[in-house]
């Protein structure tokens, strides 16, 4: 159990600093790029297999079976058994509880930036 902290803490910490260093538009491309490693090519989603298959290429060779079905599950929103593209960015942001915080940050940001354009149009 420690390594699985361990690995997610890693994650945890290299997700901000990619966010920091590529901006939202950068770090969603490298998610979509870390998406098309992972996937079962013929489906166009990641399954079990292709995880299990394409693990290493992310550096998650380590990973155990149990963990590699619990991913799976906590990011498998529809219950269809495959992550989409979505489900997959879905997870990989709340698996980094700093990085979802930096993410309401940015949305409290662009309403209240949206409310002050409005509120100015009017007068």
């Amino acid at each position: 159990m420690a390594t699985n902290n361990n690995r997610s803490n890693i994650f945890q910490d290299l997700l901000p600093m990619m966010a920091n260093k590529l901006g939202g538009e950068g770090l969603i491309k490298e998610l979509c790029n870390g998406f098309d490693l992972l996937m079962d090519k013929e489906k166009g989603v990641i399954t079990l297999d292709s995880l299990r298959k394409n693990a290493a290429v992310l550096g998650l060779e380590d990973m155990k079976e149990n963990e590699l079905v619990s991913m799976m599950k906590e990011g498998d929103l529809d219950r269809d058994g495959a992550l989409t593209q979505m489900e997959f960015c879905v997870l990989m942001f709340r698996l980094s509880p700093e990085l979802m915080e930096e993410s309401w940050f940015w949305l409290e940001e662009a309403l209240q930036h949206e409310l002050d354009n409005n509120n100015n149009s009017f007068f």
